[in-house]
């Protein structure tokens, strides 16, 4: 019954069509980090967003939505709001 922080960064790019594609997810130590990570990936990719989510997985409980931290570009309309 412990609930987890994780600190996630994703970064997008187009394809050919100019739709965007995600890259692997960058796990981060902490906030900071994250933001620090997507700050350098804001420089070079389309779109990058840093965010935090926790969980239980003991008992399946899930943030409804993820707590933004940084955000630049273009993103998914999910990342938008």
């Amino acid at each position: 019954m412990t609930r987890e922080t994780v600190y996630i960064v994703l970064a997008y790019n187009t394809d050919k069509s100019n739709r965007l594609k995600a890259e692997p997810p960058i796990p981060c130590k902490s906030a900071d980090a994250a933001q620090r990570m997507a700050e350098r990936l804001a420089e070079t990719k389309i779109g990058v967003v840093a965010f935090a989510s926790s969980a239980d997985q003991d008992l399946g409980e899930y943030d409804d939505q993820p707590f933004i931290i940084f955000k630049a570009g273009r993103l998914p309309e999910q990342f938008e709001s």
